[in-house]
């Protein structure tokens, strides 16, 4: 009798589910780095649909297109970064099977930042493997959203970073 739950329990999971049917593919319109022409409209988008880690690793480490880079000054500095919504759905497009998950939550002994650990990992048909990274913010940042949600922002780009997506943004001026 276990065995058989085993089986059933192995048919339920994410990694043995069918690739994306057409009628599935409109609702998937997510952004691409591939070199398909806009004529293939009929393409179905099964990027990282239960496919080995070495392809999905292969696809997240592309270069992102200049037009979804942001740019912000810090300091005098100007700073290019991919918004967290964005990693996100290049994620989905190209890992749809990862998940991410905040690990801790501290703010700093004297209340005047927080920082976040942040987990993702992908799930490939060969093994599944997980990166971690921080992120932290000043609880007096006049900027949009709060100091929690900064922080798990960057810490989520970080962690992505680590598979390889936008890393180049990191050592650009060494290219």
């Amino acid at each position: 009798m276990a065995s058989s739950m085993a089986i059933k329990t192995l048919a339920a999971s994410p990694l043995t589910r069918p690739p994306l049917t057409k009628s599935l593919s409109s609702l998937v319109r997510l952004v691409s780095f591939s070199t398909k022409s806009d004529d293939d409209d009929d393409a179905i988008p099964t990027a990282g649909i239960s496919r080995p880690l070495a392809d999905i690793l292969k696809e997240l480490n592309k270069k992102v297109p200049d037009s979804l880079v942001r740019l912000r000054t810090e300091d005098g500095f100007n700073i290019k970064y991919i918004p967290w919504h964005i990693v996100n759905r290049i994620m989905n497009l190209h890992a749809p099977e990862w998940s991410g998950e905040v690990r801790n939550i501290t703010y700093s002994a004297d209340g005047k930042s927080v920082s976040v650990v942040y987990r993702v990992t992908l799930y490939g048909t060969d093994a599944e493997i997980y990166r971690e990274s921080t992120g932290t913010a000043s609880v007096d940042d006049p900027g949009y959203g709060d100091p929690v949600q900064k922080a798990e922002a960057m810490a989520f780009r970080r962690a992505c970073a680590r598979f390889g997506l936008g890393l180049h943004l990191y050592h650009e001026d060494l290219l």
